[in-house]
């Protein structure tokens, strides 16, 4: 139902999106192939949708604009677009389609009648304009205040000091028993003071948020009654995903009050941001937004009309596009700046480096745009340096303001517990992946580092599963990689057997130990310290249920695996030499030794020939401390005790011979993964040259003290 349209001014074309101002509100959208824009206001009208269409005829760069008097923050609104409909060109203007605004600062509602919201009948590429009307079966825009409660000064917390925990806003305190029952899976649950007190006590610095942004259900997932629980299928980029909201409409303001709670506690927000596709899907999916204002302008398409589909989601945005540039900044500015967001981990990033679908360049205009903006050159930025082809694997091919997920440590780290690889590869993920970061100019920070994030096993499961088991996705188990690089421990799944979950825990501390004392950036994933398990689901991303959400109900395993992994952050926060700003190259010091050294088993020094025995299960790490560049935060120089790392992943004991008195007067054992909680069972210092037996699995942190005590 339409009623009569008020008076328009003609207000200006910056910025987009809906702004209170002049006694009204100011609407601006983007559109090269719109021969003519309607906003639709909508309100309700006993139990049904009705709008007041108005015409915007002020066209300015391509964007249609005008100053509606009288509006107010909560109006709810979408748009019509007038103008061709020709597929093969990749236009698809039909005014029958409400479409919400990409700059919407909050969107409501969810995709109703699928049908309704196609803007074709038929095939996609050959079929005439639907004339079902979408209002009512989509999600609507809303107007939204400028400003709110303020969110804490900015941490800026040194990347070589970061520990990186990725969490799910809902998963993380949905079953939480302190948080209280409508709060529960909630920006104001991971607000909760129980949430951040776990959050501090384990030590960590910054919380990766999966995806925030407004998302919607693809239609695959609509018909079968499921949901995008990761959202990875963005709809809105400056809106706060509603579903979050412990009182939706709230949920700007309770953003707001998240992100204050956190950085009183000390610690950073980075978001998970989805800039490489849209919930929009290939050309027969729903026309909910970009597709309806100006398909040509947001999307990558091939010289029949279709979409390109780098990413595996149907489409692909062109990072190439002037109007995709400035969407995404201002998307990250306004998260940055008006929400006071630390930084931001961009999903399959390779795709934002390939211009209308080319080659990979990381100095595109996009990665360019992003990295030379005066308020985003001070965030941190995170790449996920691939995406859904073999061309756009690009680990260690980002510029030099990017850090990386690092896939290589995560499957040389797992390679090397599970007895699949000699400890050459492993050498570098230890000390930073120089060989894919020094040459850029990068520092060791730049490797973010993991052994588990939320796509694949869990940390529970990467010991106890050799297969994924993800019947319950509905895919029929085609879904999620089958490159786990995982080890059950001879068992798959759940057992009762104490020497398999002996073994599993053991293995878990192994690869914990690993990744905390390895430079660079670590990051955990969320639940794995309370020994999480998905049963073997290593792609649950429509799974809203107890399959993805964190269990916090008291366990002894989970306990000891807290502790042990308490025990690990905090001996890297106190132990400079284990978290170095730079890359290790051999340079002496005040010991007279280099800076890093590597032994064998024997206690010689490694050669060349053994980094390639494919046979040797045993690496010795020599860090010496005393001049580890670490500085304070005032820039001093930071003096430590030096440090020996004993990895066995051997399954029999072997004798390890320590190093002799030029590395250290006594080695004091720190950390012992054999033990529940890493507490060693004996303390007493030993001596250089001393034999050492490890057993089976085992990694051993040993501290050599700068001077006798």
């Amino acid at each position: 139902m339409t009623t009569a349209a008020p008076h328009t001014l003609p207000g200006h074309p910056f910025p987009l999106g809906a702004h209170p101002e002049g006694g009204g509100v100011r609407f601006a959208v983007h559109s090269s192939v719109a021969e003519r824009v309607e906003l639709c206001l909508v309100d309700d009208d006993g139990g049904r949708q009705v709008e007041q269409r108005v015409e915007l005829t002020e066209r300015t760069f391509d964007i249609w604009h005008g100053l509606v008097p009288g509006i107010t923050p909560g109006q709810r609104y979408g748009y019509r677009v007038h103008g061709p409909w020709d597929p093969g060109r990749g236009i698809r203007c039909n005014p029958a389609k409400l479409l919400v605004d990409p700059y919407a600062r909050r969107i409501t509602g969810q995709v109703g009648e699928l049908a309704a919201t196609r803007a074709h009948r038929g095939d996609p590429m050959t079929g005439a304009p639907s004339r079902v009307d979408s209002l009512g079966s989509v999600p609507l825009s809303v107007v939204v205040a400028a400003g709110g409660s303020g969110t804490g000064p900015r941490l800026d917390i040194p990347f070589e000091e970061t520990v990186v925990y990725e969490l799910h806003v809902k998963g993380f305190t949905k079953l939480h028993p302190d948080v209280p029952k409508h709060q529960r899976g909630t920006y104001l649950g991971l607000a909760h003071p129980a949430v951040v007190e776990h959050l501090v006590r384990l030590g960590v610095t910054a919380v990766e948020l999966l995806p925030v942004h407004a998302h919607a259900d693809e239609p695959m997932l609509l018909r079968s009654g499921r949901h995008n629980y990761w959202g990875y299928s963005t709809l809105g980029f400056l809106a706060p995903h509603e579903g979050y909201a412990c009182r939706p409409g709230h949920e700007v303001e309770e953003f707001r009050t998240m992100v204050a709670a956190l950085h009183q506690a000390g610690i950073e927000v980075i978001l998970d941001v989805v800039f490489n596709h849209t919930c929009e899907g290939g050309v027969d999916g729903p026309t909910l937004s970009l597709r309806g204002l100006d398909a040509p302008a947001y999307y990558l398409r091939d010289g029949s009309g279709r979409d390109v589909d780098l990413t595996g989601c149907g489409n692909t945005l062109d990072p190439g596009s002037p109007a995709v540039v400035r969407l995404v900044t201002d998307s990250l500015r306004y998260f940055a700046t008006e929400l006071g967001v630390d930084g931001f981990r961009l999903d399959l990033a390779s795709a934002l480096g390939r211009p209308r679908g080319g080659a990979f360049d990381p100095h595109s205009a996009l990665l360019t745009a992003i990295t030379t903006d005066p308020v985003l050159a001070n965030r941190k930025l995170i790449a996920e340096p691939w995406d859904a082809t073999g061309e756009g694997y690009r680990v260690g091919g980002f510029g030099v303001q990017w850090a990386e997920w690092n896939g290589r440590y995560r499957d040389g780290a797992r390679d090397f517990w599970r007895g699949a690889s000699a400890p050459r590869d492993l050498a570098y993920r230890l000390t930073g992946s120089s060989d894919l970061y020094a040459a850029s100019g990068r520092r060791p920070w730049a490797s973010i580092n993991f052994i588990t994030a939320h796509d694949g096993f869990t940390l529970r499961d990467l010991v106890s599963y050799d297969h994924k088991h993800n019947h319950e996705n509905g895919e029929h188990n085609r879904d999620g990689t089958d490159d786990n690089r995982s080890w059950n421990c001879g068992v798959e799944g759940e057992t009762g057997d104490p020497a398999v979950l002996a073994l599993r825990d053991r293995q878990a501390r192994n690869l914990l130990g690993t990744l905390l004392l390895s430079t660079g950036t670590p990051m955990l994933t969320a639940g794995d310290e309370r020994w999480r398990t998905q049963h073997g689901n290593n792609n649950p991303y429509c799974l809203d249920n107890q399959t993805s959400w964190v269990d916090w109900s008291a366990d002894a395993r989970a306990d000891d695996l807290l502790a042990f992994t308490r025990r690990l952050i905090a001996l890297r926060a106190d132990s400079p030499a284990l978290r170095q700003p730079q890359f290790f190259d051999g340079r002496p010091t005040r010991s007279g030794e280099p800076d890093l050294v590597w032994f064998r088993a024997d206690g010689a020094v490694m050669a060349e020939e053994d980094w390639f025995d494919e046979g040797n299960r045993t690496i010795g790490m020599w860090v010496d401390g005393s001049e580890s560049l670490s500085r304070t935060r005032e820039g001093e120089l930071v003096a430590d005790d030096s440090w020996l790392l004993l990895l066995h992943a051997g399954a029999d004991p072997v004798d390890v011979v320590l190093p002799g008195e030029a590395y250290g007067e006594r080695f004091v054992p720190e950390l012992d993964s054999g033990t529940p909680r890493g507490v060693p069972a004996d303390v007493g210092p030993l001596v250089p040259g001393a034999s050492l037996t490890v057993p089976g699995r085992t990694l051993l942190l040993l501290r050599a003290p700068r001077t006798s005590q």
